[in-house]
Formats: structure tokens, C-alpha cells, sequence
């Protein structure tokens, strides 16, 4: 073969490559997921997930895979913390950095003022995002909060002089508020000065009162704090003062209990989800405490959880995933929740009504939840003299 033919040998195979455009990636599921499941009204969809830049980034071209080889992607490695704000996905992964899902520019990349100088964060456990777009990263091994502004440069960070071990952090007013793993309490800095205002939950003369384990924050539009407590199996309410307001949940297997709840989020109706780390699934909650329903289950398919960690609400970022709403269905938020393991490491909800459907109102929920439960205790009791029955005709 003389050289001629070589170059129009490889001329017509690069044409070849550039006639057939880009290369289709694999696509994601078209399934859709409801919860709860049909015939019972939906309140929740599934709509698909990120785990890395092979989600986000456009393809390569033919000519490009042609050149360099099909594209490996990085991709998230353990993440626990999530936020969303003005088209960016903030995802804190504990073993790497504050990642990026930037979903206007199309790339998967760190956030640079987390990675060096001043901002750099060692271990990013959580992250939330103030509607100003003001950032919080808990670094849990630099033992400290770090705050970003709304285009993500460093501002200032929050310590403590003596030890102490920060997990969770969120703003409220003039104020921060962070759950210490270490002393089991929540430390209250002043956002402007740095400077701590208070620490609360400890209470040596009610111990009923006190923290086991705190590990997630969320604050309610009404200045009530949730701490998902890990040591007591519960989320505990407090006042913005540090009062005891109750607790919500118990530890056990069955509906409205915990075994490892994990990072909680309120909505703006004060709606609470706690993630359980066992039961890999979240629960929500009314605001009085009531389990409104539960959704997800372990596995690996669309909508399930593997070892879930964190949710977080945003209802200003709906447009960018609109692609995945059923056309029936209509979304009030979005809800992101961190898996630590698996291939869909940040699963990504939408919380609505199905359109042209009478849903009922919170009174009627309660009272068709307390008739539920009656049944199941009913039924429960009933299981219970069958099996003793039986035994007695087994002793005969």
C-alpha cells in the first residue's frame, strides 16, 4: 500500500467519524416512579440521578472518540451533604471535595475556593445555601465551618477555642447554628462578628432533654430547629433559644421510627424528611409530627436508596429537570438525596400533586392516617390471638 492510499485511507475513515455527528451516550431510565404507589394519590416522582460528569457533560464527538478513545468520566466518590442553588448541584464528598453539577454550563468539576487557600476544606461533611446564595461547609477534619459567598469565594470561617467537632451547619437570621458531634450540643455563632452567642443541649437536670448524638440541622420557617439525633434515634425540636420543644420518632423497624436517621430538610410548610440509613428510605412528616408517608426501599434501581445520607429541598431550580416530569404531574419542589454508595449517588425527586386529582386536605390526612393505624392494631392483635390459639390447640 504506497502512501497515497494510506492518506485517503484514513481521509474517509475521519469522514466516516464526522458524518455520523456525536455519540449517543447510553440513556437514562424512562420509568416512571410514584410514591405512594397507585391507586393511592402520588405526592412524590422520581426523575433521575447524577453520580459524575458522564451525566452532565455533553458527549464527545465521533471524531473525538475517534482521536482520543471513548471517555471515562470522573464521578462522585462518597457524598453526604447537598444543596442546590441557581443552577448548580453542591454536593459534599467526603472524600474528595465540594463538587459541582453546574447544570448551565454543562461540567462536573470542584469548587475551586474549597480546594486551596483560605477556603480550603479538608473533610466536606455538609453543605446548605441561604436564599442569598451564602454557603456553609462543614469541615469536620479542619474542624470548622467555612462560609462562601453567592459566587462561591471565600468569606470567613467559624471555629471553636477549644475541641469540639462540627457535622451540620445552617443560617437562620442573623445567626449560625451547628451541631458539635463532639459535645453533643449545638453551638450558636453571630454570622457577622464569628463570635459564639450560646450552646444548648445539655440539660444535667432534665437528661431528657439533652442531645445523644447529634448529627443534621434544619430550622423551620418558625425559627423551630430539628436535630437528627443518632444517639436517641429521634429528631429533637428546640426553639431558636435552646428550649426543649419535643421529639419526633423512637427507635424501632415500623413506620414513624428510626434506626439511623440521618440529614433531615424541611420544606416551607414545615413538612419534615428524616433518611434512614437502615431501612434505606425517608420518611415525611407533618408538622405536628404526624408520618404523613414513607418512600423508597434499598436496591439499586430507579428511586431506590443505598445507604442514603442527606435530603435537601430546593424550589427554585425546577426548570432544569423538567425533562423528567410525567406531564400529568404537577411539581412544588424538588427534593436531592445523597446515596453513599452504589451508581445514582444523588437521586433527584420532585414533590407535587397529579394534575386534575382532589387531594385532602392535612385534617383529613390525619384522620385517615389514625384509622389506618387502628386497623393495623387491630389486625396486629388479631395475628396475635390466632397465634395463641393455636398454640393451644398444638398443647392439647
Amino acid at each position: 500500500m504506497n502512501c497515497r492510499t494510506v492518506i485517503i485511507s484514513v481521509l474517509l475513515v475521519i469522514s466516516t467519524v464526522i458524518m455520523t455527528g456525536c455519540a449517543t451516550p447510553p440513556k437514562k431510565e424512562e420509568v416512571k416512579v410514584f410514591y405512594p404507589e397507585a391507586p393511592a394519590l402520588a405526592h412524590i416522582q422520581y426523575l433521575t440521578f447524577y453520580t459524575g460528569s458522564l451525566e452532565i457533560e455533553p458527549d464527545k464527538s465521533s471524531f473525538d472518540v475517534f482521536l482520543t478513545g471513548e471517555r471515562k468520566g470522573s464521578r462522585l466518590d462518597k457524598p453526604y451533604g447537598v444543596a442546590m442553588y441557581n443552577g448548580r448541584l453542591y454536593v459534599c464528598d467526603t472524600n474528595r471535595s465540594v463538587m459541582i453539577f453546574d447544570f448551565q454550563e454543562k461540567k462536573f468539576m470542584p469548587m475551586q475556593a474549597a480546594t486551596t487557600g483560605m477556603g480550603k476544606v479538608i473533610l466536606p461533611f455538609n453543605i446548605s445555601i441561604d436564599r442569598s446564595g451564602n454557603k456553609l461547609v462543614t469541615d469536620s477534619a479542619g474542624l470548622r465551618v467555612v462560609m462562601f459567598d453567592k459566587n462561591d469565594f471565600y468569606v470567613k470561617a467559624f471555629a471553636m477555642d477549644r475541641a469540639w467537632k462540627p457535622v451540620d451547619a445552617v443560617f437562620f437570621e442573623d445567626k449560625v447554628y451547628v451541631a458539635d458531634i463532639k459535645n453533643f450540643e449545638i453551638v450558636v455563632f453571630d454570622k457577622g462578628t464569628g463570635r459564639v452567642v450560646k450552646t444548648f443541649g445539655q440539660n444535667k437536670s432534665k437528661p431528657e432533654e439533652s442531645l445523644g448524638l447529634p448529627t443534621n440541622l434544619a430550622i423551620g420557617e418558625d425559627g423551630i430547629i430539628y436535630v437528627s439525633d443518632a444517639g436517641r434515634f429521634q429528631v429533637v425540636k428546640y426553639d431558636r433559644d435552646g428550649h426543649f420543644r419535643g421529639a419526633i420518632g423512637a427507635l424501632g423497624s415500623e413506620s414513624g421510627h428510626f434506626a439511623r436517621p440521618r440529614g433531615i430538610a424541611l420544606d416551607r410548610a414545615n413538612r419534615l424528611y428524616v433518611p434512614d440509613a437502615s431501612f434505606d428510605n425517608v420518611q415525611l412528616f407533618l408538622p405536628d409530627g404526624q408520618l404523613l408517608l414513607y418512600f423508597s426501599k434499598p436496591g439499586k434501581g430507579p428511586g431506590d436508596l443505598y445507604l442514603p445520607a442527606k435530603v435537601s429541598i430546593d424550589y427554585d431550580n425546577i426548570k432544569y429537570f423538567e425533562q423528567y416530569v410525567d406531564p400529568n404531574f404537577q411539581v412544588e419542589y424538588l427534593i436531592f438525596i445523597t446515596n453513599q454508595f452504589g451508581d445514582r449517588m444523588v437521586n433527584v425527586y420532585a414533590y407535587g400533586k397529579e394534575k386534575g386529582k382532589k387531594y385532602p386536605t392535612e385534617e383529613e390526612l390525619k384522620h385517615q392516617l389514625m384509622e389506618r393505624l387502628k386497623q393495623l392494631e387491630k389486625e396486629k392483635g388479631q395475628d396475635g390471638k390466632d397465634e395463641k390459639s393455636t398454640e393451644g390447640s398444638g398443647n392439647k
